[in-house]
């Protein structure tokens, strides 16, 4: 499956587009997967910087949904595997989402990735204009799938993500390099593989992303925003 989402990656110019629906929704719901380390937040920060001159646009990250694992950690690449889906609260992602749908406000988690605790402190979050969902895993479950507008996978080669997490989590997570290369290969990788990389069968819109610069992420950017906002456009003329 990996194989075949690759053949169907366009180059690192442009975008392959499929047909999306969720027409009708007030707030647009863009879900931007990919593996760890492949560019996404890079992308939905982009998105979101472009976006806003549409209107109001918020991140919505996956990482912040971890469960607490505190009282299992016992080293990286250890018994708790944050790569698989077990390790994220999906329901409470999955009610969040569909709060901020229905014009509620909720109060996100904020996760330490250096003690591995769900902190007391939460982030409240008004519903906004275009709601950008960032995480490897989002587009594997198939509940969260229906709440999205628009499903975008960025696929980009190992080697550069792992040298992208590795430098990461060692200057914003507090982790050592022997313990992001050890959860990486005995636990990342065979998560993206098994996992993350057959989920880009649902993207509406895949890119390929390795070896991009600034000008193909800003052209990227430029014609997913487009087809946003004429299917923004076409949702109105239709009400």
């Amino acid at each position: 499956m990996g194989i075949l989402c690759r053949a169907l990656v366009t180059p690192v110019t442009g975008f392959t587009e499929r047909s999306s629906d969720g027409w009708g929704r007030a707030m647009t719901v863009i879900a931007v997967a990919g593996g760890s380390g492949s560019g996404k937040t890079t992308l939905a920060r982009a998105l979101a910087e472009a976006l806003a001159a549409h209107g109001r646009a918020f991140i919505l990250e996956q990482d912040c949904y971890y469960r607490d694992q505190s009282a299992r950690f016992d080293q990286d690449g250890g018994q708790v595997n944050f790569d698989h889906p077990d390790s994220i609260d999906w329901p409470l992602l999955a009610s969040h989402i569909q709060s901020l749908k229905s014009g509620q406000s909720v109060n996100r988690p904020t996760y330490d990735f250096s003690t591995h605790t769900r902190r007391r402190e939460t982030v409240r979050v008004d519903p906004p204009d275009y709601l950008i969902l960032d995480g490897i895993l989002i587009l594997v479950q198939e509940d969260l799938r229906c709440e999205f507008n628009y499903k975008i996978f960025v696929d980009t080669s190992e080697n550069v993500r792992f040298q992208r997490r590795l430098e990461r989590d060692v200057r914003e997570r507090g982790r050592t390099p022997e313990g992001v290369k050890a959860q990486f290969y005995s636990q990342v990788k065979p998560m993206h593989d098994l996992f993350v990389a057959p989920s880009c069968q649902h993207a509406d819109i895949l890119i390929s992303e390795s070896g991009a610069g600034p000008a193909d992420i800003a052209m990227n950017v430029r014609r997913i925003v487009e087809t946003i906002i004429s299917g923004s456009d076409r949702r109105r003329s239709n009400h």
